[in-house]
């Protein structure tokens, strides 16, 4: 197989396409600016993209006419159906505008089958495709200290390594919806991690100890973990500002707990998983859904009177 171009990707040559500019997006494609990469946006509300128009990028009409002009297309969106409607739409998707050769990375933590049929289609066109959700909140965005799951052709996963350089560090998982299984996984273990975060300061909290000294006593021994390190302080001084929306934990969880794919029998019993998604679900409807995955608390909060 021949990676899509016979040159090796470069800020002065490789042109990059970016949809998505929430709060992971917009802090992913402004280290690609200051890499020195050329970036093209599209943006549905366009005066979002102002901060990123000020560093250089320039702004497209549409998805298909981003991709007519890009050779790597980036997604960073909400929701399967959102990744479904940008790259697959027939007349304005990526799809409809990119070049035979052309590659389309999928941030967006979406779904295993989804996935394939974009790579699938893509294939069809000529283009590649690769599955690529990340981990690491705001700050590993903003750090380019993300982890990144990679699902798609082993050889465009390679060729595509500078950038991800950029924003992190990638692991390759396997074929197409392999990096999007990696990340369900990964998120059952944040949601889980979550949970028993919060529980442990509202017990400490409950029990008369300083809420910081337990996080200090503890982080050092077996109950540490990045989640701590990301979220702790956080939850301790009440900053639900989102890393990644509450919201999407109960869309990531469901995946995992609530669909089999096509053509596997098997279901895999995850109660964890399963209580990790009611309580986000309780966030959500509590109203508290756009904030960030560490006002997971408020539930056990609300469950314990405060």
């Amino acid at each position: 197989m021949n990676t899509p171009y016979p040159k090796p990707i470069n800020p002065s040559e490789t042109r990059i396409g970016w949809i998505g500019i929430g709060v992971m997006g917009s802090a992913m494609a402004s280290r690609l600016i200051s890499a020195g990469y050329s970036l093209t946006l599209y943006a549905r509300t366009p005066s979002k993209s102002l901060h990123l128009q000020s560093l250089g990028a320039q702004l497209a009409p549409s998805p298909s006419s981003l991709a007519q002009s890009s050779d790597v297309v980036f997604t960073m969106l909400g929701h399967p159906p959102d990744v479904r409607q940008i790259v697959l739409d027939p007349s304005a998707g990526l799809l409809a505008g990119l070049k035979p050769g052309g590659v389309i990375v999928d941030h967006t933590s979406s779904h295993p089958i989804l996935a394939k049929e974009i790579f699938a289609t893509a294939r069809e066109k000529g283009c590649w495709a690769v599955d690529a959700p990340v981990s690491g909140g705001d700050i590993g965005a903003r750090d380019g200290k993300l982890a990144i799951y990679a699902g798609g052709d082993s050889d465009v996963v390679k060729w595509l390594s500078p950038l991800f350089d950029v924003m992190g560090r990638v692991t390759y998982m396997g074929s197409a919806g392999c990096g999007q299984r990696c990340k369900i996984a990964n998120q059952i273990t944040v949601g889980a991690n979550l949970v028993g975060l919060s529980e442990g300061l509202v017990f400490a909290e409950k029990t008369g100890l300083d809420v910081r000294k337990f996080l200090e006593a503890v982080r050092g021994g077996a109950a540490g973990s990045m989640v701590m390190e990301l979220f702790g302080e956080r939850m301790v001084g009440r900053d639900f500002r989102p890393g990644g929306f509450a919201e999407y934990m109960v869309k990531d969880l469901g995946m995992g707990v609530d669909v089999v794919e096509e053509g596997n029998e098997d279901v895999v019993v995850l109660p964890g998983a399963a209580l990790a998604k009611q309580l986000f679900s309780g966030m959500v409807a509590n109203g508290d859904g756009k904030l960030g995955t560490q006002g997971l608390i408020t539930v056990i909060e609300r469950m314990n009177g405060k």
